[in-house]
Protein backbone atom coordinates (compact mmCIF):
# COMPACT_ATOMS: atom_id res chain seq x y z
CA UNK A 1 0.00 0.00 0.00
CA UNK A 2 1.11 3.18 -0.62
CA UNK A 3 0.21 4.56 3.15
CA UNK A 4 1.63 3.89 6.32
CA UNK A 5 0.25 4.39 9.60
CA UNK A 6 0.85 7.33 11.92
CA UNK A 7 2.77 5.51 14.51
CA UNK A 8 5.59 6.56 16.92
CA UNK A 9 8.93 6.61 15.62
CA UNK A 10 12.71 6.62 16.88
CA UNK A 11 14.00 9.85 17.97
CA UNK A 12 14.23 12.34 15.82
CA UNK A 13 16.78 14.50 14.64
CA UNK A 14 16.06 18.33 16.31
CA UNK A 15 13.87 20.35 13.73
CA UNK A 16 16.53 22.20 11.15
CA UNK A 17 15.61 25.84 10.01
CA UNK A 18 13.02 26.25 7.39
CA UNK A 19 12.61 30.05 6.58
CA UNK A 20 15.00 30.34 3.63
CA UNK A 21 13.40 27.47 1.79
CA UNK A 22 10.74 28.78 2.44
CA UNK A 23 11.78 32.11 0.62
CA UNK A 24 12.95 30.19 -2.22
CA UNK A 25 9.94 28.55 -2.79
CA UNK A 26 7.62 31.38 -2.91
CA UNK A 27 10.13 33.22 -5.11
CA UNK A 28 10.26 30.46 -7.67
CA UNK A 29 6.37 31.02 -7.26
CA UNK A 30 5.87 34.25 -8.05
CA UNK A 31 8.81 33.47 -11.01
CA UNK A 32 6.52 30.59 -12.12
CA UNK A 33 3.17 32.94 -12.06
CA UNK A 34 5.36 35.60 -14.53
CA UNK A 35 5.77 32.80 -16.39
CA UNK A 36 2.61 31.68 -17.01
CA UNK A 37 1.09 35.40 -17.08
CA UNK A 38 3.99 35.88 -19.79
CA UNK A 39 2.35 32.82 -21.71
CA UNK A 40 -1.12 34.03 -21.59
CA UNK A 41 -0.01 37.51 -23.10
CA UNK A 42 1.72 35.75 -25.91
CA UNK A 43 -1.46 33.47 -26.18
CA UNK A 44 -3.60 36.45 -26.81
CA UNK A 45 -0.96 38.17 -28.98
CA UNK A 46 -1.43 35.30 -31.46
CA UNK A 47 -5.11 35.14 -31.27
CA UNK A 48 -5.00 39.19 -31.85
CA UNK A 49 -2.77 38.47 -34.96
CA UNK A 50 -4.47 35.69 -36.78
CA UNK A 51 -3.44 32.80 -38.68
CA UNK A 52 -1.01 33.84 -41.08
CA UNK A 53 -2.32 32.83 -45.01
CA UNK A 54 0.48 30.68 -44.77
CA UNK A 55 -1.83 28.23 -42.32
CA UNK A 56 -0.67 26.79 -39.01
CA UNK A 57 2.73 26.06 -38.48
CA UNK A 58 2.48 22.60 -38.87
CA UNK A 59 1.02 21.60 -42.05
CA UNK A 60 0.68 18.22 -41.63
CA UNK A 61 2.74 15.11 -42.90
CA UNK A 62 5.58 16.25 -41.45
CA UNK A 63 5.67 20.04 -43.24
CA UNK A 64 6.29 23.05 -41.01
CA UNK A 65 6.38 26.35 -42.75
CA UNK A 66 8.75 28.84 -40.99
CA UNK A 67 7.58 30.48 -38.33
CA UNK A 68 6.98 34.16 -38.81
CA UNK A 69 8.52 36.75 -35.52
CA UNK A 70 5.87 36.44 -32.87
CA UNK A 71 5.85 32.52 -33.40
CA UNK A 72 8.95 32.39 -32.80
CA UNK A 73 9.13 34.76 -29.60
CA UNK A 74 6.24 32.30 -28.38
CA UNK A 75 8.44 29.42 -28.48
CA UNK A 76 11.60 31.10 -26.38
CA UNK A 77 8.15 31.97 -23.53
CA UNK A 78 7.24 28.63 -24.09
CA UNK A 79 10.91 27.31 -23.36
CA UNK A 80 11.74 30.14 -20.93
CA UNK A 81 8.44 29.20 -18.73
CA UNK A 82 8.81 25.17 -18.74
CA UNK A 83 12.37 26.20 -17.48
CA UNK A 84 11.08 28.15 -14.64
CA UNK A 85 8.50 25.65 -13.99
CA UNK A 86 11.23 22.90 -13.47
CA UNK A 87 13.17 25.24 -11.05
CA UNK A 88 10.14 26.38 -9.30
CA UNK A 89 9.64 22.11 -8.79
CA UNK A 90 12.92 21.76 -7.48
CA UNK A 91 11.76 24.60 -4.67
CA UNK A 92 8.59 23.36 -3.52
CA UNK A 93 10.02 20.11 -3.41
CA UNK A 94 13.21 21.30 -1.28
CA UNK A 95 10.92 22.84 0.93
CA UNK A 96 8.48 20.42 0.97
CA UNK A 97 10.85 17.89 2.25
CA UNK A 98 12.19 19.97 4.91
CA UNK A 99 8.82 20.94 6.45
CA UNK A 100 7.79 17.16 6.32
CA UNK A 101 11.22 16.60 8.36
CA UNK A 102 10.35 19.09 10.81
CA UNK A 103 6.95 17.67 11.43
CA UNK A 104 8.62 14.17 11.94
CA UNK A 105 11.16 15.98 14.41
CA UNK A 106 8.05 18.09 16.45
CA UNK A 107 5.75 15.38 16.59
CA UNK A 108 7.41 12.20 17.16
CA UNK A 109 5.42 10.76 14.48
CA UNK A 110 6.90 8.82 11.02
CA UNK A 111 5.15 10.52 8.27
CA UNK A 112 1.80 8.86 6.78
CA UNK A 113 3.33 8.71 3.46
CA UNK A 114 7.08 7.11 3.11
CA UNK A 115 9.72 9.46 1.82
CA UNK A 116 9.55 7.72 -2.17
CA UNK A 117 6.17 9.01 -1.94
CA UNK A 118 7.62 12.83 -1.77
CA UNK A 119 8.57 12.25 -5.07
CA UNK A 120 6.87 9.67 -7.06
CA UNK A 121 3.44 11.07 -5.70
CA UNK A 122 3.77 13.62 -8.69
CA UNK A 123 4.18 11.68 -11.32
CA UNK A 124 2.50 7.88 -11.02
CA UNK A 125 -0.82 8.16 -12.27
CA UNK A 126 -3.97 7.96 -10.05
CA UNK A 127 -2.39 8.46 -7.06
CA UNK A 128 -1.24 11.59 -8.03
CA UNK A 129 -4.39 12.81 -7.35
CA UNK A 130 -4.53 13.47 -3.49
CA UNK A 131 -1.22 12.03 -2.49
CA UNK A 132 0.69 15.16 -2.91
CA UNK A 133 -1.71 17.08 -1.22
CA UNK A 134 -1.60 14.41 1.42
CA UNK A 135 1.82 14.60 1.89
CA UNK A 136 1.20 18.58 2.57
CA UNK A 137 -1.45 17.76 4.84
CA UNK A 138 -0.01 15.72 6.85
CA UNK A 139 2.91 18.22 7.35
CA UNK A 140 0.29 20.21 9.44
CA UNK A 141 -1.74 17.63 10.69
CA UNK A 142 0.85 15.93 12.59
CA UNK A 143 2.19 18.54 14.27
CA UNK A 144 -1.66 20.56 15.15
CA UNK A 145 -3.38 17.63 15.51
CA UNK A 146 -6.22 19.56 16.91
CA UNK A 147 -6.20 22.43 14.27
CA UNK A 148 -8.07 22.20 11.00
CA UNK A 149 -5.94 22.03 7.77
CA UNK A 150 -5.69 25.85 6.23
CA UNK A 151 -8.55 26.15 3.49
CA UNK A 152 -5.56 27.59 1.29
CA UNK A 153 -4.05 24.06 1.15
CA UNK A 154 -7.32 22.90 -0.85
CA UNK A 155 -7.22 26.08 -2.94
CA UNK A 156 -4.04 25.50 -3.62
CA UNK A 157 -4.86 21.89 -4.54
CA UNK A 158 -7.99 22.16 -6.31
CA UNK A 159 -6.31 24.86 -8.58
CA UNK A 160 -3.81 22.82 -9.21
CA UNK A 161 -6.13 19.84 -10.72
CA UNK A 162 -8.06 22.47 -12.60
CA UNK A 163 -4.63 23.26 -14.13
CA UNK A 164 -4.15 19.98 -15.47
CA UNK A 165 -7.63 18.73 -16.81
CA UNK A 166 -7.84 17.98 -20.92
CA UNK A 167 -4.05 19.08 -21.15
CA UNK A 168 -4.51 22.66 -21.36
CA UNK A 169 -2.44 23.81 -18.77
CA UNK A 170 0.51 21.98 -16.97
CA UNK A 171 1.18 20.05 -19.43
CA UNK A 172 0.12 20.36 -22.99
CA UNK A 173 -0.96 17.45 -24.73
CA UNK A 174 0.38 18.88 -28.16
CA UNK A 175 3.44 19.93 -29.16
CA UNK A 176 4.56 24.31 -28.99
CA UNK A 177 3.29 24.92 -33.12
CA UNK A 178 -0.17 23.32 -32.49
CA UNK A 179 -0.56 25.23 -29.38
CA UNK A 180 0.33 28.18 -31.39
CA UNK A 181 -2.44 26.83 -33.91
CA UNK A 182 -5.41 26.58 -30.72
CA UNK A 183 -4.37 30.10 -30.16
CA UNK A 184 -5.42 31.35 -33.26
CA UNK A 185 -8.67 28.99 -33.71
CA UNK A 186 -9.70 29.28 -29.95
CA UNK A 187 -7.44 30.88 -27.58
CA UNK A 188 -10.18 30.80 -24.29
CA UNK A 189 -9.21 27.53 -23.06
CA UNK A 190 -5.53 28.25 -23.29
CA UNK A 191 -6.44 31.41 -21.42
CA UNK A 192 -8.63 29.65 -18.69
CA UNK A 193 -5.72 26.98 -18.03
CA UNK A 194 -2.69 29.56 -17.64
CA UNK A 195 -4.80 31.75 -15.60
CA UNK A 196 -5.01 28.99 -13.25
CA UNK A 197 -1.94 27.89 -13.27
CA UNK A 198 -1.10 31.55 -12.26
CA UNK A 199 -3.94 31.09 -9.43
CA UNK A 200 -2.11 28.12 -8.10
CA UNK A 201 1.07 29.17 -8.09
CA UNK A 202 -0.44 32.36 -5.71
CA UNK A 203 -2.15 29.68 -3.63
CA UNK A 204 0.90 27.13 -3.31
CA UNK A 205 3.03 30.79 -2.04
CA UNK A 206 0.53 31.33 0.46
CA UNK A 207 0.44 27.52 1.51
CA UNK A 208 4.08 27.61 1.63
CA UNK A 209 4.28 30.86 3.72
CA UNK A 210 1.22 29.97 6.07
CA UNK A 211 2.66 26.14 6.91
CA UNK A 212 6.05 27.51 7.21
CA UNK A 213 4.77 30.25 9.95
CA UNK A 214 3.06 28.05 11.76
CA UNK A 215 6.01 25.40 12.40
CA UNK A 216 8.36 28.18 13.47
CA UNK A 217 6.02 29.37 15.81
CA UNK A 218 5.99 25.83 17.44
CA UNK A 219 9.65 25.10 17.00
CA UNK A 220 10.05 28.56 18.79
CA UNK A 221 7.91 27.71 21.83
CA UNK A 222 9.97 27.15 25.03
CA UNK A 223 11.17 23.78 25.72
CA UNK A 224 12.00 23.37 21.81
CA UNK A 225 14.80 22.94 19.96
CA UNK A 226 15.27 25.92 17.43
Amino acid sequence: MTEQKTTPSAPAPAPRPVGGAARCAVAALALAGVAWLARAVWHLRLAAAGEPASGPPDQGGGVHRPLNALEDSYHLVDSLGSAVTVLCAIAFLFWLDRVRDNAKALSGLEPRYGYPWLWLGWVVPVVNLWIPRGVVADVHRSVFPERRLPAVVNWWWGLWLAGLVGGVGLIYADDTDEVIARAYSGVLPLLAADLVIVAAAGAAALMVHTLTTDQQRRMAEPGRAA
